[in-house]
């Protein structure tokens, strides 16, 4: 590796292009790491950070009406300010850039200010000047896609709604993926008037259908409006905001409308094109379980590579690669098995392992335990949410295949529950767990009643 100027050369510091720079760095490799736009990627810029700040503010709105039936009232009428918000979110962000600044200095990387181009199986150029490295890492993300139709020019993505100037009154949101429930649910929280468009007769496809059906309940009892089985025909600027034409004949006026309709990789000018690298139908960088890509000096993780789009798995992918090409005793290939999520939609989702749906193709017989109740907190407080948990168990081992929560902090849950997931506990070991009393999450092993089969 000595006739390259580095060991690994990483195009993209997000989070994880930072991690496999970092932890190469620590094995004695010679380490760069190109970046054009910001430190810490969409995660800690335009996407889980900001956001959970955003739904923080906006679950307030629910704790002050629910602090009224523990005793407690305002002396006025709690005001939102938008401004504060959105510049307190800035100044946390900048905090984290140059965190993530000091981390890569700190781990002896360099790193290099630009858009990285790919040249050939060892050459990178940067504003003209050119890298050599014995591997090259592609880590580049991926990028909002807005769908074709007139006005979509007018619409924002999720790279610009952190930072709107003003807060909308009447909000729209564009698809029926995590991005889109969650911002659907903040705005409401905030005080907007919010509607949420989807061509699917239900949105968060993938996820286990009850937990589907009962998030709409709840979000519609919220207060947000579900448009579902329809699109976006145009969107056309008036005097009073933006008049958005749905399919199905209605037509609404927002200030704002969010296109939320998934992301594509952020290879535009990277240069694989030119190198004939093969990509998968999606369009994201086909690797094997080396991460390598069909020029094995070239490499990708993360969100480019058409996995699971979720920080956790881009650091995890980013430790299996430098164990791979760095370490002394390279590990198995990476388990993307019962990996817990969460929509921060408003309640929360959590979920890890099977749905229901999925377990019952792959298993001959399971069973489904499964209740929903309203959480102690709300007999005081008025309000009439309420909380889903769901065990998915395989009848033959008895083991959980599937954990899944609809409720307040159902993401601070599932983290623990994946555990016993992962780890392929059984019913019977749940059963034998004694809960912590009076909890919401003692319910997940209190579950003796079985649902259906």
């Amino acid at each position: 590796m000595s006739d390259f100027d580095y060991d690994l050369f990483v195009i993209g510091a997000g989070s994880g292009g930072v991690r496999a720079a970092r932890t190469a760095a620590a094995t004695g490799a010679r380490v760069a790491v190109a970046e054009d736009r910001y430190l810490g990627g969409t995660c800690v810029n335009v996407g889980c950070v900001p956001k959970k700040l955003y739904s923080y503010a906006a679950h307030f709105h629910d704790a002050f009406e629910d602090a009224r039936g523990f005793g407690w009232s305002l002396p006025q009428a709690p005001r939102f300010d938008w401004a504060t918000l959105r510049d307190n979110k800035v100044r946390e962000i900048k905090r984290l850039n140059e965190i993530y600044g000091r981390l890569l200095g700190n781990a002896g990387v360099e790193l290099i200010h630009g858009r990285a181009r790919v040249v050939d199986a060892h050459r990178v150029e940067v504003d003209g000047r050119a890298y050599t490295a014995a591997k090259i890492l592609v880590a580049v993300g991926g990028w909002p896609w807005v769908p074709d139709f007139p006005g979509r020019e007018m619409a924002v993505t999720s790279n610009e709604v952190f930072d709107l100037e003003r807060m909308p009154q009447r909000f729209l949101v564009l698809g029926g993926g995590y991005i889109a429930v969650e911002f659907a649910s903040i705005f409401n929280g905030l005080g907007s008037e919010s509607h949420l468009v989807y061509r699917g007769e239900l949105f968060l496809r993938g996820f286990d259908r009850e937990v589907r059906e009962f998030t709409r309940e709840q979000m519609a009892a919220k207060g947000v409006n579900l448009h579902f089985e329809t699109n976006i025909e145009s969107i056309e600027k008036v005097e009073g905001g933006l008049l958005v034409a749905l399919t199905n004949g209605e037509s609404l006026e927002v200030d704002v409308v969010l296109a939320a309709t998934g992301r594509k990789p952020n290879l535009e000018g990277v240069g694989l094109d030119a190198l004939d690298i093969a990509l998968n139908p999606d369009g994201t960088v086909k690797v094997n379980d080396r991460f390598e890509t069909t020029m094995p000096s070239i490499l990708a993780l993360g969100d480019v590579t058409g996995g699971p789009e979720l920080t956790p798995v881009a650091l995890a992918e980013a430790m299996h690669l430098v164990s791979q090409h760095f370490g002394e005793a390279p590990p198995k290939p990476m388990d993307y098995r019962n990996i817990a999520t969460a929509v921060f939609c408003h309640p929360n989702i959590g979920t890890v392992g099977l749905s229901e749906e999925q377990a019952r193709k792959e298993y001959d017989a399971i069973r489904v335990y499964r209740t929903d109740f309203r959480p102690m907190k709300h007999t005081l407080s008025g309000s009439e949410e309420r909380c889903l948990m769901k065990l998915i168990v395989d009848d033959v081992s008895d083991v959980v295949v599937g954990a899944h929560m609809v409720g307040e902090e159902a993401g601070e849950l599932i983290q623990g529950i994946a555990i016993a997931v992962k780890a392929g506990l059984t019913k019977a070991d749940f059963d034998a767990t004694v809960g912590i009393h009076p909890t919401a999450a003692e319910e997940f092993v209190t579950m003796r009643t079985l649902s259906r089969r």
